[in-house]
């Protein structure tokens, strides 16, 4: 059996609001250290984490690492951030309003990684 890259696609729905969103990319962040192929599906209140500034002054729990400091890390370790294009339209935002990396794109990028044999979570 030849190596194939485990790929994990985690769907995040919570906001700034909610510390899950920071556990997300905890667990993002350990999937990329692993050696997994992480991307992030953005929808709901989240895609609101990864608008520009918006997480820069966020730590939701004292024990963890604050939001931006988790984003950049996974960014850096060749995390994928994908934001739901009507998710984000009813809330304003364009493509140019999100951190350099962020995809607006459909629910067909999320099901290409299901179907490639991704593993999913969601928070």
């Amino acid at each position: 059996m030849e190596d194939q890259v485990k790929k994990l696609a985690i769907v995040v729905s919570r906001g700034l609001d909610d510390e899950r969103a920071t556990v997300a990319f905890t667990i993002a962040n350990t999937g990329v250290a692993s050696g997994q192929q992480v991307t992030l599906f953005m929808v709901s209140a989240a895609v609101d984490v990864v608008r520009k500034g918006a997480a820069d002054n966020v730590r939701m729990n004292p024990f963890d690492p604050p939001l931006k400091e988790l984003i950049d890390k996974f960014q850096a370790g060749g995390g994928r951030i994908l934001v739901c294009p009507p998710c984000a339209k009813v809330r304003g935002y364009g493509e140019g309003d999100f951190i350099e990396g962020v995809q607006v794109v459909g629910s067909p990028a999320l099901h290409a990684l299901i179907l490639d044999g991704a593993a999913t979570l969601s928070f």
